[in-house]
């Protein structure tokens, strides 16, 4: 029995104290793998400037998914969701089938189509918040919290956040610690590992 005792404790991966090494979860972040050439991401992960676009690290793998830019400056931007065969070179993004986004302007592009529009008294401004939730057919735009009834659909396949830059935009990412509670079911974006 003692040497059954032994034999499990011996087992346990480390000589037998019984800790196991726990590892850290990644954090979801702009990734500088897949990004235009002329882009400038800073605050480790968070803030992007120059010129093109950059996407999320993470798939939108789970059901309902929010995340949250803000406008730090304005310029010509854009931001929303997009698969990795996206052009990140090519602004203003939505021209394709690649990607849906909500542009500086109110409105919403995929495949060169307008899909809908925000309210013309609600234009994201300087120091405004845009929240976004997706859950894998409709995608929907907040703006300081408040729904902006502006649903769009269209996109297919494996879609990232997705977030561009033109003529001095800075926009920063926020995929937790959110400025605003994201809507009922909607949560911030899960590495696959985390959802099972």
């Amino acid at each position: 029995m003692a040497s059954l005792f032994s034999c499990c404790l011996g087992c346990c991966g480390d000589g037998g104290s019984g800790h196991v090494a726990l590892k850290e979860m990644p954090t979801v972040q702009l990734d500088t793998h897949h990004m235009g050439t002329d882009v400038v991401i800073v605050k480790s992960g968070r803030r992007i400037c120059g010129t093109g676009g950059c996407l999320a690290n993470a798939p939108l793998h789970q059901n309902k998914s929010y995340f949250e830019f803000k406008i730090q400056s304005t310029g010509v931007w854009g931001v929303g969701v997009a698969t990795q065969k996206m052009n990140l070179n090519q602004v203003p993004m939505g021209r394709d089938t690649h990607s849906l986004v909500l542009r500086h302007d109110g409105s919403v592009y995929h495949n060169n189509e307008e899909k809908n529009r925000l309210p013309a008294n609600s234009l994201p401004q300087e120091g405004d918040v845009v929240g976004i939730t997706y859950d894998h057919v409709e995608l929907n735009l907040f703006l300081n919290g408040k729904d902006m009834q502006c649903p769009a659909t269209g996109i297919r396949g494996t879609v990232y956040p997705v977030v561009y830059v033109d003529d001095s935009a800075i926009l920063d990412c926020q995929f937790c610690d959110f400025y605003h509670t994201p809507p009922q079911g909607f949560e911030k974006i899960l590495f696959e590992q985390q959802i099972f």
